[in-house]
């Protein structure tokens, strides 16, 4: 396959990233991402990347998830925990039940019997998220389950049946930024 296209990586300065001060004052997506026992520390550095990456307005780390300052969160955060807020619960349910009373949905990412699929979920305008990504071997908790509004899945086709959580929250919080960004 040939390709006409005149491709030249772009430099640094040419991206026009914002600073962190600049970051903190933007307007955010209505979204929170809420952590549920993360057991790596790269895993929960690589939620703060991608949330700073698509302007989150926060990530909730919850129960043995790691949090800042922590040299394996910062590796893959590369900074982004300092510009992206974040709040620590001891208890999941704790963090939903605060999220709940400010008015979020609840979204646990998680295969689940009546689950909907994420290709046909529909993000409304106005109304704020908090997606909830579970542990690494056991998932979305149990009882976080039971207080979801919702629970998304992410359909696979091989033989295994879960993607690594840094890739889950990638893809969710992409499609949810574009939905929100570009549908009606």
């Amino acid at each position: 396959m040939s390709s006409n296209a005149n491709y030249r990586k772009l430099q640094t300065e040419e991206l026009h990233r914002i600073s962190v001060e600049e970051y903190k004052q933007s307007e955010k997506h209505p979204i929170v991402v809420v952590l549920d026992n993360i057991r790596s520390a790269s895993n929960v550095g690589s939620a703060f990347r991608t949330g700073d990456s698509l302007r989150i307005e926060a990530v909730y780390l919850c129960g043995i998830s790691c949090v800042p300052p922590n040299k394996e969160l910062q590796k893959t955060a590369l900074g982004a925990q300092l510009s992206v807020p974040w709040k620590y619960f001891k208890e999941t349910t704790e963090a939903i039940a605060e999220l709940r009373s400010e008015g979020y949905e609840i979204v646990s990412v998680e295969q689940a019997e009546n689950s909907t699929l994420l290709q046909e979920f529909r993000m409304e305008h106005g109304k704020k998220y908090a997606f909830v990504f579970g542990n690494e071997v056991h998932g979305v908790a149990d009882e976080v389950i039971a207080q979801s509004d919702v629970c998304l899945e992410i359909p696979q086709y091989g033989t295994k049946h879960s993607f690594n959580v840094s890739v889950t929250c990638g893809i969710v919080l992409w499609e949810a930024v574009r939905q929100l960004r570009f549908s009606n």
